[in-house]
């Protein structure tokens, strides 16, 4: 066994679980639930049942019940955004966010969002964090400070140069506040946007209206940045047009002076030997107009959807920390977390006591970043939730087609059902097989892709 299992590239324990699981009598259910799932991780395990009545007569017109499902469960996914908790359910969730962003820059009719909004004042801007002491890097010439020239893999990129000297306690309290500087930013742009426009606040409001859509992205070093799209639209929002004078040379400048105003500022007060710090921005800011297509070197509207919708599905593991809150710091050792990542989680716990009101231990994980990985302003495109609501009634739709009670109005019909929980995941051998079945998807989707290129080429 032990000679199979090593070839298979799976321990004994594992192997023998997957054998045991494939050799099961409801093995076939089991890999269409998986599959139904597209591959989920970590599954959601239901026991209940569901019933179709027509309202008039009362007939049943169809019954579902877990009894005769593999172990008695339905399981379901479990739509978890982290790619390293779930790459299935992070895979749809990426896929939701290109959709949300693309159609803010593009348009899509099936979202309400007129193809107009590529007339529309657009850049997309990296804000980044400030510095809290010299770490290893890989400069675009010469070597690191430290005289290396890193290679890109190095674990060693992001760490301190000296451990002893860098701001451990600034960098989490930034994370920490780092969403609230983010809002201060965009109040000071309506205001800077305004200036230059010659209007008072109530006048712009009346005239043009600022939308956007950002993504949070950890930096190797655990610092936090913003990437954002911002767009400039009539007072309506994407569906009416900007004034004449709302160009993408003015909103670029009043995204630099709204970065560097004093008022997109955030101050932290002393608290025991912590001393006062005021937080802003990096010198780094990046401000780029976004096309409707490239000729290389331009950035396109489906080059920044996809590179928001990449950083949507991460936190901090390219730090090195855990995916998951932490309960005490022994944690760090069971799990070999680096010596970088971990005098950042302690910082957040020596902290904790300190400003109880910031929650930093709670969000140790995350190395005090506590604000949304991605969001957006309320006209900027559709919602995360409008989309799951579209899928979701378009498989309710395939599932009465199936079951044939698409002969009735949905109106006629009355559902019951009751569900509840019995536990998620997969044992060891049910893991890999599952992670089989996520791989072959996924391939089906890439040669699919493929092919359709190959098409429209």
């Amino acid at each position: 066994m032990t000679d199979t299992a090593t070839f298979a590239g799976l321990d004994p324990v594992t192997l023998g679980d997957l054998l045991r699981v494939a050799g099961l009598p409801g093995f076939d259910r089991w890999q269409d639930q998986i599959k139904r799932t597209g591959g989920c991780s970590d599954p959601i395990h239901l026991r209940g049942w569901v019933v179709h009545k027509d309202k008039v007569t009362g007939e049943t017109l169809h019954r579902y019940s877990t009894e005769n499902e593999p172990g008695g469960r339905l399981r379901v996914a479990c739509r978890n955004r982290r790619a390293s908790r779930c790459p299935a359910c992070a895979w749809t969730y990426a896929g939701d966010t290109y959709h949300l962003i693309r159609a803010g820059l593009a348009g899509d009719p099936d979202k309400d969002i007129p193809s107009t909004v590529r007339d529309h004042p657009r850049v997309f801007a990296t804000f980044t964090a400030p510095s809290f002491g010299p770490v290893h890097n890989r400069p675009d010439r010469g070597a690191c400070r430290c005289g290396t020239r890193h290679p890109a893999d190095d674990p060693a990129l992001g760490t301190a140069l000296d451990p002893g000297t860098y701001d451990y306690a600034g960098a989490v309290l930034f994370n920490n506040h780092a969403g609230e500087l983010w809002m201060r930013t965009i109040n000071r742009l309506r205001r800077e946007i305004a200036k230059r426009a010659g209007l008072t606040q109530r006048e712009l409001a009346e005239t043009c209206r600022l939308s956007y859509g950002k993504v949070a992205e950890f930096q190797k070093r655990g610092a936090v940045h913003f990437h954002a799209v911002i767009r400039l639209d009539g007072p309506d929002g994407a569906d009416s047009a900007p004034p004449s004078w709302a160009t993408t040379d003015l909103l670029t400048d009043a995204i630099r002076a709204a970065a560097a105003h004093p008022y997109s500022r955030v101050s932290v007060p002393a608290a025991g030997e912590q001393p006062a710090r005021t937080f802003q921005w990096g010198r780094q800011l990046d401000v780029r107009p976004v096309k409707a297509f490239g000729d290389g070197s331009d950035l396109t509207e489906q080059a920044v959807a996809s590179y928001v919708a990449k950083y949507a599905t991460k936190a901090a593991e390219n730090t090195g920390t855990l995916d998951r809150r932490i309960g005490e710091l022994s944690e760090l050792d069971r799990h070999g977390v680096p010596d970088h990542a971990r005098r950042l989680i302690t910082a957040c716990r020596d902290l904790d006591e300190l400003y109880p009101d910031r929650r930093l231990w709670a969000w140790a994980h995350m190395l005090g970043f506590r604000g949304h990985f991605s969001s957006k302003s309320r006209r900027y495109s559709t919602t995360l939730g409008a989309l799951r609501q579209t899928r979701a009634e378009y498989r309710a739709a395939q599932e009465r087609a199936a079951l044939g009670l698409d002969e009735h109005e949905p109106d006629t019909v009355l559902v019951l059902a009751d569900w509840q929980y019995a536990g998620h995941g997969h044992t060891p051998g049910e893991s890999a097989l599952a992670a089989t079945i996520r791989r072959d998807i996924e391939l089906n989707r890439e040669t699919a892709r493929e092919a359709l290129e190959g098409e429209l080429a």
